[in-house]
């Protein structure tokens, strides 16, 4: 990997260079015994040496950096933290200051990869107002007002859609504004209690905040329940794709389908799991938000278009502190499906599983089994794309979950 090319980084892109500002550290790269200083600062610098005050060292194989700066990397190497969750970077000293400035060093080191051809410039022409409604819910869930927020457009069978963990039903924008969908499906999407623009309950101050199992199931069928949705097909993404075989385990013949986007019985950690050990979510010396996206940035599949790239992101940096670290807790433990029989399930709800081929979270592998386990009647990978593909490359999604939604549509 040429690493020279971080030295013009910061050229022509104010967002990195105050962020590199910011930063203001030093760090080892290291390939094989070769060991080479990167001093950030108002520039970037590359010496043949590490920095005397060197904060961490990131080091990987020759064969592994070469691959990471290529165009368009195998899966596993599409970012820094992707290389460290599969095991072929090595992170040394202090891991927090890598954790502090994990959203950073993935932008800084994207550069080293050539440079790929700027983006058509798209216009939106007269100003447009989207058919997508938005909402606010109120009921009483577990003994407590709340006030949920939702989005909805279109008509027909009733689509809901469940988010990932710590962001919010933004991420199915395309959905409510792809007219060959809403044509025939009401698309619904809310936030779930503390995300997004859905208030915390009540004396939300004195708790912390988990996700569990049974609070998960337990909402999504309060909303369906409040909406009067008949029959509703469910989509889920990531602990969405989990909630839906929940869903289909205990409330089966309450749906008409249930859509799991990376779904698997368990979440797989990585061979490195000390960020998340070190609770970089939740850190006073942390931001947490900022911290989550450099976190989730590895799952995203490299060819995805940088806009929808960095809208995915964006929800992620503006969760609620901690947010994202209770929804953890259901994805990587309460939510655990490994012990669970899921023969039969299909049965009990038509199961439709869609995986994109660069989640290093849900792989497709683990989908794969769960296909085999569940008796799914569909199963497929979704080529170039990563953890988060209605948001994060929806014209290509689209293709994907086109002909499911037909044939859910037919299947009365």
């Amino acid at each position: 990997m040429d690493l020279s090319r971080l030295t013009t980084a910061l050229d022509g892109n104010p967002g990195l260079a105050r962020r590199a500002r910011l930063a203001a550290l030093s760090f080892t790269v290291r390939t094989g015994e070769v060991e080479k200083g990167v001093r950030v600062g108002q520039r970037i610098a590359v010496d043949d040496r590490p920095a005397a005050d060197s904060a961490f060292s990131l080091g990987a194989p020759a064969a592994a950096w070469q691959e990471f700066a290529k165009p368009l990397p195998a899966v596993g190497y599409q970012s820094l933290v992707g290389m460290q969750r599969v095991g072929h970077l090595r992170v040394d000293g202090d891991l927090v200051a890598y954790g502090r400035n994990l959203l950073f060093l993935e932008q800084l080191f994207a550069t080293a990869r050539p440079r790929a051809m700027p983006a058509p410039s798209v216009s939106v022409g007269e100003p447009t107002i989207e058919p997508v409604i938005g909402r606010y819910l109120r009921l009483d869930f577990k003994g407590l007002p709340h006030r949920l927020y939702f989005e909805e457009a279109g008509q027909g069978i009733p689509l809901l859609c469940l988010h990932t963990a710590g962001a919010d039903g933004r991420q199915y924008r395309a959905l409510l504004n792809d007219a060959a969908i809403t044509d025939r499906f009401r698309v619904i999407a809310f936030d779930l209690p503390w995300h997004g623009k859905s208030s915390p309950p009540p004396g939300y101050e004195r708790q912390a905040y988990q996700l569990t199992t049974d609070l998960y199931v337990d909402i999504v069928m309060a909303v369906a329940g409040a909406l009067k949705l008949e029959r509703p097909v469910v989509i889920g993404c990531s602990i969405g794709g989990r909630a839906v075989l929940h869903l289909a385990l205990r409330h089966g013949r309450r749906f008409r389908a249930a859509i799991g986007l990376q779904s698997a019985t368990h979440a797989d950690p990585g061979a490195d799991p000390r960020l998340r050990d070190l609770g970089l979510l939740y850190r006073p010396d942390v931001h947490g938000q900022e911290a989550a996206a450099g976190t989730v940035a590895c799952l995203i599949a490299p060819s995805s278009p940088n806009a929808d790239r960095w809208e995915t992101l964006w929800h992620y940096m503006q969760g609620g502190p901690s947010i994202f670290m209770g929804d953890l807790h259901y994805y990587f433990d309460d939510g655990d499906l490994r012990s669970t029989d899921l023969g039969g399930l299909d049965g009990k709800c038509p199961l439709y599983l869609l995986t994109g081929e660069y989640d290093l979270s849900a792989r497709p592998e683990l989908t794969a089994a769960l296909a085999r386990a569940t008796g799914a009647r569909h199963f497929e990978v979704m080529k170039g794309m990563g953890h988060f593909p209605m948001s994060e490359s929806p014209a290509e999604f689209r293709r994907y979950l086109l002909p499911v939604l037909e044939r859910i549509a037919k299947d009365r």
